[in-house]
């Protein structure tokens, strides 16, 4: 395995010493030609030092690499790093020489790389390819030396809830590469494409030894309870301890992620400032107000979106789809939903968010169990389809993205997510490793949350947090009053909404010394909110060094968020705008030291070391995260073909796939046969005569059904078996179509809703009985109706089999009938009732007192007849204002009647 990956890499001279989102190594066994092994070289050991004071950490990430070729090579590797670090040292020491990295235009850091590279002297290059994503290469590393990389990077950590989060990114995702992006084949001395800079070679689990990782706590305030995997902890003090990854013969391919709780499950407001030549900055921290529980009863259009891809394989899925069940069960009464699932094509549920009735909860259940992971990642075709619809409505739709970002296109998803600002976007990133910058920005440009939910974390616990800030956010519309101090370059320039307990972190310059007060402006549950902070601006200020950094990095950001906005191919005034952020953030990099994607470090030791000419390229190949499946079947290879990962087997083809709307998607209900498939497939035909047909009835008007244009014009014949439930009266009140052409079914169920039986009497009694009309549609101008009658002669003891028949068939019928048209909670409180269970469901109580509940009814139309019907039903109108809608209650034993009016469509909750 380790030749057959590697021997094409060393035929055209290129091999890398790459990394994963570890940071870390294992050993590549390098092959010539032949397929000869030439001996390993490894990244002898990865060393982390995180150092946090407060909210603020300084991370060390130094790197120990050796040749142990007998020739001269380039390394080149690729490893992941915090996706809101500010890079802004690197250094290189061979032996006891250390070469300072300083910071380039990055076609000129390459520029000087390749010289020195090409000149014998030994060099290192490091590139930002995504902001969580890093290359460093090591031109002329001579045999048995060893070459020390340290690289340095500023963060602000997370605050949520009484925690504080420390992330260590330890795996390189395999990134997909859409179709779009795909180039051809190039030869050894072009640059690799940008999609293949985030794209390394794959290998197995490394060992244990090649990583430590120590985290030096200085938190302020008492720590009350450290929490990660496989760690070791010393307690200094109440407000100080020693972190340290615990050694051991393998490591889990995923995230280091540390929280800690701070006593009070609360901050206090900070604010931290420095004064140099180049002016004042500052940082600062304002704590959230206190959760305040106020309901939300604004409807809203929920709509799911899942990752189904070869990357998910496994747990992922598992996860993902455990989290969406969970979300639906907290659905609220007025609330709509879809569910949306992309791969190398996207499939869509329902044609528009539907409510959640009983039988649209199934049928979304039915859709999600069907649902396994394979091929490609073709996320952009799944943003199109979820947020596309939002740009003409006037009502709040969410956008729940379910995925692990295991993409290679992050800037032209997020440009897209921009292009749509009246949706919210939240983003549920599954997984040990996942692609944390994706799932950040999109949630950011869309105005919402991000969750992150590890493989062994509780999914219960994560969609409650999901669908808590869908309800109810925090804070919203957020400013910040400056009361007319010297400040300026404040970053974000505008704030996001909170939607759980998170300080609001803001960057800024001072221009002179001042004090003053501010206010933090918002609003809570529709009220104002407004909190007065004093704030102190000093004229000497040496400390906190690193606000200058976290400034740049900040306002840095704000441009790249610009940027994305405008077409790269674009020419004009937009090409000009374009230029112009771009040559923005070239003069803050080189300024303020910050590793951007337009600059580089770039470090170059003056003696020469070798004779130059061309050296061996070594790739290390990255590391599968923890959960995710290797390339092979429908894993995270790279296939091509109809979207679905056809090739060589790998799972991540590409095409040009539209989205395949599932217009009728349905789980059979109690046994009753699969309808509603796609329009040119048919179920498997149901026997010709159900419990007997309709026995002893005579038809008394058999509607028969009009031709629809669509059938007629692809041609639709053949029969359409429609099962029916005529009540004691002879009136049809349930019609399904249980088999034949798709575009037959809708006007076979119509005719045979409005056709009218004579009473069934069975035993002197008139009774409900089940049964089903054919109908022949053999033409474009007629259809032919056949009854089944079932054979009155049968002896005593097929009478008996088949009156259960029937009493099963029935009980079959009326509850597909009510799942359509009861909300979930009522449905699930007809159930309780029907078993006389005596403890309540768990939303009863908020729609049901003193045996009444309170309901909204959505009709077709508001009739005369419906309004006597439920008058004899007791229904006590409320509010009858809006169109088609009425509100009222009900006792409790009279919901399921409800359904037999055939006006009544929905029956949904009325929370007060």
């Amino acid at each position: 395995m380790r030749k057959s990956l590697f021997l094409l890499a060393i035929f055209v001279f290129s091999a890398v010493c790459a990394i994963s989102q570890d940071i870390t190594q294992g050993s590549l066994y390098a092959a010539d030609k032949k397929g000869k092994e030439l001996g390993a070289c490894p990244l002898k050991r990865t060393t982390v030092r995180a150092d946090v004071s407060g909210f603020i950490t300084r991370v060390k990430v130094t790197q120990e690499f050796e040749n142990d070729f007998s020739e001269p090579v380039e390394a080149v590797y690729t490893f992941p790093l915090s996706q809101t670090a500010a890079v802004d040292q690197m250094t290189m020491k061979i032996g006891d020489r250390i070469v300072r990295g300083s910071i380039l235009r990055r076609e000129e850091a390459r520029r000087v790389y390749q010289t020195a590279k090409n000149e014998g002297k030994t060099a290192s290059l490091l590139d930002e390819e995504r902001p969580n994503v890093f290359t460093q290469s090591i031109a002329n590393i001579l045999p048995n030396e060893k070459i020390l990389i340290e690289i340095s990077y500023v963060e602000t950590l997370q605050f949520e809830d009484g925690a504080y989060e420390f992330v260590f990114p330890m795996v390189v995702g395999p990134r997909y590469v859409p179709a779009s992006d795909k180039t051809a084949d190039k030869d050894e001395d072009e640059d690799e494409s940008d999609a293949e800079n985030v794209s390394p070679p794959i290998d197995a689990t490394r060992a244990g030894h090649d990583i430590s990782i120590e985290v030096n706590l200085e938190a302020g305030i008492p720590i009350e309870e450290i929490r990660s995997h496989e760690i070791e902890t010393s307690n200094l003090s109440p407000t100080s301890a020693k972190v340290s990854l615990r050694s051991g013969e393998t490591i889990p391919n995923k995230d280091f992620v540390l929280r800690y709780d701070v006593t009070g499950k609360r901050i206090e407001d900070a604010i931290l400032t420095h004064w140099d030549e180049r002016g004042g900055f500052f940082t600062l921290m304002l704590q959230p107000p206190d959760k305040f529980a106020a309901p939300d009863v604004t409807p809203k259009e929920i709509v799911f979106v899942l990752d189904t891809s070869g990357s998910m394989d496994g747990f992922p899925i598992e996860k993902a789809k455990e989290a969406i069940r969970l979300s639906l069960a907290n659905l609220y009464p007025y609330d709509t939903f879809n569910l949306i699932t992309f791969a190398g094509e996207t499939e869509i549920l329902f044609e528009k968010p539907v409510l959640a009735t009983q039988a649209n909860m199934e049928k979304a259940l039915w859709f999600l169990d069907e649902k396994e992971s394979g091929g490609g990642t073709e996320i952009m075709k799944a943003i199109k389809a979820a947020l596309e619809p939002t740009d003409s409505q006037e009502h709040l739709r969410v956008v729940c993205f379910m995925t692990d970002g295991y993409v290679s296109n992050e800037p032209e998803i997020i440009a897209e997510v921009q292009k749509h600002p009246q949706a919210r976007v939240f983003s549920f990133g599954i997984g040990d490793s996942v692609n944390r910058y994706l799932l950040d920005k999109i949630a950011h440009e869309g105005r919402g949350e991000v969750e992150y939910v590890a493989l062994e974390d509780d999914g219960e616990r994560a969609a409650k947090r999901f669908y808590e800030r869908v309800r109810t956010p925090l804070l919203t519309d957020i400013s910040i009053d400056w009361n007319d101090l010297p400040v300026a370059d404040v970053y974000p320039n505008k704030i996001s909404d909170l939607f759980s307990a998170k300080p609001v972190i803001l960057h800024g310059r001072y221009t002179k010394a001042s004090s003053g007060t501010i206010r933090l402006k918002g609003k809570m549950a529709g009220q104002d909110y407004v909190r007065e902070i004093a704030v102190n601006f000093p004229e000497n200020a040496p400390n906190h060094d690193v606000l200058p950094t976290l400034w740049a990095r900040t306002k840095i950001d704000d441009l790249t968020n610009q940027s994305y906005r405008y077409d790269a191919d674009a020419d004009g005034y937009v090409a000009d705008m374009k230029a112009k952020i771009r040559n923005d953030i070239v003069g803050l990099s080189l300024k303020y030291n910050v590793l951007t994607e337009l600059t580089s470090f770039v470090a170059v030791e003056e003696r020469i070391v070798t004779g130059g000419g061309k050296t061996r390229k070594i790739k290390v190949p990255v590391y599968v995260p923890a959960g995710t499946e290797s390339g092979e079947g429908d894993g995270i290879g790279e296939g091509s073909g109809n979207g679905g990962g056809s090739g060589n087997g790998n799972g991540m083809g590409s095409g040009n796939n539209s989205p395949t709307v599932l217009k009728s998607v349905s789980r059979p209900l109690n046994g009753l046969s699969n309808a509603d498939q796609s329009a040119e497939v048919e179920a498997t035909p149901v026997p010709r005569t159900v419990s007997g047909g309709v026995i002893n009835s005579k038809a008394v008007e058999l509607v028969k059904p009009i031709f629809p244009a669509a059938a007629r014009a692809v041609r639709a014949s053949g029969e359409v078996v429609v099962q029916i439930l005529i009540d004691e009266n002879g009136n049809v009140i349930f019609a399904k179509a249980v088999s034949g052409h798709a575009l037959l079914r809708a006007a076979s169920e119509k005719a045979a809703r409005q056709s009218r039986f004579s009473p069934t009497v069975i035993g002197g009694k008139a009774m409900r009985v089940t049964g089903v009309i054919v109908y022949n549609f053999v033409g474009a101008e007629n259809s032919t109706p056949a009854v089944a009658t079932g054979d009155t002669s049968a002896d005593e003891k097929d009478v008996a089999a088949l009156a259960e028949q029937m009493r099963l068939e029935t009980e079959k019928g009326l509850r597909d009938e009510i799942a359509e048209k009861l909300h979930f909670w009522i449905f699930a409180l007809v159930e309780r009732l029907q078993k006389n269970e005596s403890a309540p469901t768990p939303n009863e109580t908020k729609f049901v007192n003193g045996g009444k509940a309170d309901v909204e009814l959505r009709l077709t139309t508001k009739s005369a007849a419906a309004f006597n019907r439920l008058r004899e039903l007791g229904f006590e109108i409320v509010e009858d204002k809006k169109a088609k809608i009425v509100v009222g209650r009900i006792g409790v034993e009279k919901l399921v009647e409800l359904t037999r009016i055939a006006e009544v469509q929905y029956v949904v909750p009325k929370i007060k």
